[in-house]
């Protein structure tokens, strides 16, 4: 409905295949949360270490570059759905792996490590062609609402996955949680496997270095896309405190997995309500404009958050005894907040920063563009693992979200000023 605040489901009317990939993706995005939470917790339990746990996200990150940028270079080449495909087996295939270690009590820190890289690099590939797939189904006036719900795929994945994990993990185990994934995954080839044969329109390129140079020079010709990179990767590395939760959980705030789980779920919940009530941001015009406001709401939030744990380090409103049987839950409560506002800020940069690259690009150029954005989306959290964990571990769990929020703000504000082809981008008459 026109002028609605709720979310556009024009999307799914539109486009059968869209709705079945829809689903797919987020049944099977929903396990694969659970296996990410399950993860890190596991991590935790056997090292006790939370430079451990940022470093599952850190080892992933070179495969994972090279697989995004190989994998955007797949999509731009050959059938766009046999590319998700293959690349989505070798995440169950992964998976399943993992599952038989946890059931057969042999999983090492060793054996979490490299399968985590497996999957990263996997997702890498799905995310990729699946981004470029979408523009093929739906018109280009229906991709904001798309991207909408893209964010509602999030918000579901992350407020359900990771507090169903820690659920899950204190009562019964790991290998449950990851074979609840396995069974997930199962939605995923069915959305896929239903979509009709999507070869690139235009001039296609075999994989390669030409194909990689070609992408390049386009990147170097839109001002516009390169920003929004930037000012993704400025968040994504001074902002994303994921890594330290477990931490949190255990020793700051109490609670153990569960608080981590619902701290995680909070980001999600943001997620999720700015979605469901994303009428207005589909229709607002200004996407780089929408993209500055958003991320800088974002930082000052996460360094909200970071003050809030700070207040838990110091004893503020701490009961007794804090461990994993007794919380801080007022400043929970607190930090909770906080991260739901993040999430919905986050969210509404994304919804802009989808459209944009799903719009202005052409489609011989966007499993490519989408490839170095996945690197970039991905990648970014994993930058901020490391941050989060050196810091952390030279100082305190509260400092690297306190300092990182304000450095967002300032540098997103510097950034904008310095782009006013960015901050005047149109999104009805969009241009890379």
């Amino acid at each position: 409905m026109s002028g609605s605040a709720f979310i556009d489901l024009s999307p799914f009317r539109a486009s059968p295949a869209f709705a079945r990939m829809w689903i797919g993706s987020t049944l099977s995005g929903l396990g694969g949360q659970l296996t990410i939470a399950a993860i890190m917790l596991h991590m935790f339990a056997l090292t006790g270490s939370t430079f451990a746990v940022s470093m599952i996200a850190v080892a992933g990150l070179v495969p994972m570059v090279f697989a995004g940028l190989y994998g955007g270079m797949l999509a731009d080449a050959f059938d766009r759905r046999k590319v998700a495909l293959l690349a989505a087996s070798v995440t169950f295939c992964s998976t399943v792996i993992l599952a038989v270690l946890a059931w057969s009590g042999r999983e090492t820190e060793w054996w979490l490590y490299g399968l985590s890289i497996v999957n990263a690099s996997a997702n890498s590939i799905v995310m990729a062609t699946r981004s470029a797939i979408t523009p093929r189904l739906l018109p280009r006036e229906l991709l904001p609402a798309a991207s909408a719900l893209g964010g509602i795929t999030i918000g579901i994945m992350v407020m359900v996955g990771p507090a169903l994990a820690g659920v899950l993990v204190a009562t019964t185990g790991y290998a449950w949680t990851y074979s609840i994934d396995v069974i997930l995954m199962f939605g995923l080839f069915l959305g896929l496997w239903t979509l009709p044969a999507l070869k690139p329109e235009g001039e296609i390129v075999r994989p390669g270095l030409d194909s990689l140079k070609d992408g390049v020079r386009f990147l170097k010709r839109a001002g516009n896309i390169r920003v929004q990179y930037l000012m993704d990767i400025i968040a994504m590395t001074f902002g994303q405190p994921m890594a330290l939760l477990p931490a949190i959980g255990a020793t700051i705030l109490g609670g153990g997995p569960i608080t981590t789980g619902i701290l995680t779920a909070a980001v999600a919940v943001g997620a999720f309500l700015s979605s469901l009530f994303s009428g207005p941001v589909s229709r607002y015009r200004w996407h780089g404009r929408g993209i500055e406001r958003s991320i800088i709401v974002y930082g000052v939030t996460i360094a909200v958050f970071g003050a809030i744990v700070l207040a838990g380090w110091l004893g503020f409103l701490a009961p007794p005894t804090v461990d994993a049987a007794h919380a801080n839950v007022a400043l929970i409560v607190f930090a909770c907040v906080a991260l739901a506002v993040s999430g919905a800020a986050d969210n509404i940069s994304s919804i802009f920063r989808s459209t944009m690259m799903q719009a202005a690009v052409p489609d011989a150029m966007r499993g490519r563009l989408q490839g170095i954005f996945t690197v970039v989306v991905t990648g970014g959290p994993r930058l901020g693992a490391l941050w989060c964990g050196l810091l952390a571990t030279l100082l305190a769990e509260w400092f690297p979200p306190l300092l990182g929020g304000l450095i967002i703000v300032v540098l997103i504000a510097v950034l904008a000023r310095l782009n006013p082809r960015f901050r005047a981008y149109d999104g009805e008459h969009p241009e890379p």
